[in-house]
């Protein structure tokens, strides 16, 4: 709000004391979504309309959508049987292999990718190849897609072009993967991209907005009743620090929590 430091910034130190790093995929930096446009010729960063919404998570940008998850929680209440498994969403916003999609192009994750899928890449209609899709899809289209970004989308223009000339295969409409798509606005230029997008991180309306996502992914809208009422509950393994791993004597039960968050992803750390 004083203008003495930059929300990238700002948003680095909050992960950080929340113990995500870029040493764990598992709890790799989480940085929002700020844009809803990826059609226009133009990017109207004055224009409210232009922006996500970043009071409400992933699940709830669509009235639709929302009620869907509300549905998905009551319904878990009503069921019988474990009722510890309540909760909006059993996927995550921040995992290794979400880290690795994005990341597919460039060394070393091309590699880590590849060893998280079964050693080769994923079909090709389901890697990442396109911003606009992948809004669509965590925004929208996915229910059970409510990914975030990673800070690399407002620095790095590199991880968007396919400079090593992978093959990542051809989707069903005849797509051969390589650079990622880009939105209008940008030009068909990774660089014109980050920096657009690193304005937009940084303009008036997020700056005005931006706290109201740090409640929900670091603050008090990140579990308990906050959580509900903001559409943003997720499965218990997710809640890494809310499970004491050491108490439970079971193996089976303690290998398929630990590899439920290891590939599923985790909370990070109320701030």
């Amino acid at each position: 709000q004083k203008r003495e430091i930059s929300n990238f910034d700002y948003l680095m130190y909050l992960n950080t004391l929340a113990g995500r790093s870029y040493n764990d995929y598992m709890q790799y930096p989480v940085f929002p979504w700020v844009l809803a446009d990826y059609h226009s010729e133009t990017l109207n960063l004055t224009d409210p309309r232009t922006f996500r919404d970043l009071s409400k998570p992933m699940g709830a940008q669509t009235v639709e959508r929302k009620k869907k998850f509300i549905q998905r929680f009551n319904e878990v209440e009503k069921s019988e049987g474990d009722l510890s498994a309540q909760c909006h969403y059993c996927t995550h916003y921040s995992s290794a292999i979400i880290v690795a999609s994005y990341l597919v192009r460039m060394e070393p994750f091309t590699q880590t990718f590849c060893s998280l899928q079964g050693g080769s890449f994923d079909v090709a209609d389901r890697m990442f190849h396109s911003v606009k899709s992948t809004w669509e899809s965590a925004s929208r289209d996915n229910m059970s897609d409510v990914r975030e970004l990673i800070p690399e989308f407002f620095y790095l223009p590199e991880f968007l072009t396919n400079a090593n000339h992978f093959e990542l295969g051809c989707m069903q409409d005849g797509t051969v993967l390589g650079d990622v798509q880009l939105p209008p606005w940008a030009d068909g230029d990774p660089h014109k991209f980050i920096f657009l997008h690193r304005q937009a991180l940084e303009s008036d309306y997020v700056s005005a907005h931006l706290h109201r996502w740090i409640d929900l992914i670091f603050g008090h809208k990140q579990h308990g009743s906050a959580a509900v009422e903001a559409v943003n509950t997720y499965h218990p393994y997710f809640y890494g620090d809310k499970m004491d791993l050491n108490n439970i004597k079971d193996p089976l039960i303690k290998g398929t929590i630990l590899g439920f968050i290891s590939n599923f992803g985790q909370i990070p750390k109320q701030v």
